[in-house]
């Protein structure tokens, strides 16, 4: 059974705290750079993209002023977090301008649905690097500056695992390298448990609507809900007191329900149209 949430305020709990979120140029990891901003957190915006692009919306650039304007202080670092070399300076540059790092969400993901034939070695390297060896690899850099937190946390955006074949068969490539990091989040949680260091992971319980979903054929974007939902889960989990609150695979309805949140109506796309489950949940 997931945690009961600790009594202790959302309001202003990730105040002071920096995060080190990958891929926080756009989608999620902005909604959840800018919803602990908003309470005065640091943010060290480790994403590869620094130069704007066409088909995707966002730098790391356009997110600092963003997380400047919203009350927040923002690290924009230039990383591709396959590089050992460049997750382990971006992680050094954090410390050096913070004084230390309280949380790692690991947000950045890589994605093709696509079955064994049609997925070229290429993409599922970039998957497998970016997806599993990103998230093993930005934990154990940043796991001795977590080490000396107050509330250390490591919050990956990935599924709670589910041994069916169904959702292996359409993209096996895929299924291997979220559940990685999923993998990640079972063992580290009880690794890292006499640290006091939390380990949890969170996913949405319907589809959200950010540039990812364009790449999947038939995606309805009106039919889901907005990154902001997902945002708030993590900051409502990120509050929660580390030695009470790990080894969970969060759903974000699940949270805020927890919180007294059962209203969600402001988080649709298009308020009063069906909504569609995410991938992975039965």
């Amino acid at each position: 059974m997931p945690d009961s949430p600790a009594p202790r305020s959302a309001v202003t709990a990730l105040k002071g705290k920096t995060l080190f979120i990958t891929g926080a140029s756009r989608g999620i990891g902005l909604a959840i750079a800018m919803r602990a901003a908003r309470e005065g957190a640091n943010i060290v915006i480790a994403a590869k993209t620094a130069e704007p692009n066409a088909k995707l919306p966002g730098t790391i650039h356009s997110a600092a002023s963003a997380i400047e304007a919203a009350g927040g202080n923002a690290l924009p670092l230039q990383v591709d977090i396959r590089f050992e070399d460049q997750v382990r300076d971006a992680v050094e540059q954090s410390v050096e301008r913070f004084g230390g790092i309280d949380i790692l969400v690991n947000n950045a993901s890589a994605i093709s649905l696509t079955g064994t034939a049609q997925t070229p070695m290429k993409r599922f390297d970039l998957m497998m690097g970016v997806n599993l060896r990103g998230t093993f690899l930005c934990s154990q850099a940043c796991l001795p500056h977590l080490s000396k937190a107050p509330n250390p946390h490591i919050l990956t955006l990935s599924p709670p695992l589910n041994m069916k074949a169904s959702w292996f068969a359409p993209h096996v490539a895929y299924t291997m390298a979220k559940y990685g990091m999923s993998m990640c989040v079972l063992g580290m949680a009880e690794e890292f448990r006499p640290l006091g260091i939390a380990v949890n992971a969170l996913w949405p319980r319907t589809i959200i609507s950010t540039a990812a979903l364009q790449v999947i054929p038939g995606a309805e974007a009106e039919r889901g809900r907005t990154p902001q939902i997902v945002a708030e889960a993590a900051a409502r989990i990120l509050s929660r007191h580390s030695h009470a609150t790990t080894g969970n695979f969060f759903l974000d309805d699940e949270v805020l329900a927890q919180e007294g949140i059962t209203d969600l109506s402001s988080y649709a796309v298009t308020p009063g149209v069906p909504l569609i489950s995410d991938f992975f949940l039965d």
